[in-house]
């Protein structure tokens, strides 16, 4: 992979200058919010692909929570329509903070591409830059990649709970969702006993791009990273806990423990304890 799984504008720029550009995906989602093709339809990079990621990068809802990892075979297919290659870049946005770009950068590189990137700041900081954007479906080549999941670790639920016994594991939503103050989504409200609150708003700039290195560093030693402890991720349904990866790995600490099932999972099962409060 790729020193850094950043990219800037600037450097997507003059890539996508060169005779062998990377391939851009479109991410962008939000939860309760406007569709994303919509959005794609209404002006992207040029050359860019959208991926749906409830349909593409999601397997339907159910037993594993509200974004289980999606069906391999789908997954691959999406990929390939959108032209990704084993051997070559990647590059994946969505409209800003790379919530959900940071889901499809988790994707690939647990499917074993070696060199996806995501932009940082997004299509938001692109249009900010004054450069260009496109209505225009591009055409393709179709790409060649097939996924072969596991290159990075996860854990199911009972995984998860040892991790937060024996190692670290970070709770990447919202404080007041991980004291039990409010639930707007899931049917309980709290978090996983003995996991550490590190919301992901706190990776980001104001404008969307991810602080400094150094400054993610610090930040999560002060919440226990060490480099040797072992260290898990979760969020409500396994989408923004891979930001916290993202962010983890700008930090100089890549390659931890996704909890896919997240609290939309753990929450379900009502053997599973809540633990509430600061």
């Amino acid at each position: 992979m790729t020193t850094s799984p950043l990219i800037t504008v600037a450097e997507l720029a003059a890539e996508l200058a060169t005779d062998r550009p990377p391939v851009l995906l479109d991410i962008r989602w939000q939860l309760g919010g406007p569709a994303g093709a919509e959005e794609y339809a209404a002006g992207h990079l040029p050359g860019a692909h959208f991926l749906a990621l409830d349909e593409e990068l999601a397997a339907p809802p159910g037993a594993g929570g509200r974004h289980p990892l999606p069906d391999v075979e789908v997954f691959g297919a999406a990929l390939r329509r959108a032209g990704v290659r084993g051997d070559r870049a990647v590059v994946v946005y969505d409209a800003g903070p790379a919530t959900a770009a940071a889901r499809a950068w988790w994707l690939l590189c647990w499917a074993g591409h070696t060199d996806v990137r995501v932009l940082d700041g997004g299509l938001a900081a692109w249009l900010a830059a004054g450069q260009p954007q496109s209505v225009e479906q591009p055409a393709v080549e179709p790409g060649d990649f097939k996924p072969q999941p596991g290159a990075l670790p996860t854990v199911d639920a009972a995984g998860a709970a040892e991790l937060a016994r024996t190692g670290l594991l970070l709770d990447a939503r919202a404080g007041e969702r991980y004291r039990g103050e409010v639930e707007p989504i899931d049917p309980r409200a709290g978090h996983i006993p003995g996991a550490v609150s590190a919301p992901t708003t706190e990776n980001v700039a104001a404008d969307g791009r991810f602080l400094p290195s150094a400054v993610l560093a610090e930040r999560f030693r002060a919440l226990g990273v060490d480099g040797a402890t072992e260290v898990g991720v979760y969020c409500g349904s396994g989408v923004t806990a891979a930001h916290q990866l993202l962010a983890l790995t700008v930090a100089g600490y890549p390659g931890f423990t996704l909890y896919p099932g997240s609290w939309s999972e753990w929450c379900a099962d009502p053997a599973n304890p809540v633990a509430t409060g600061a």
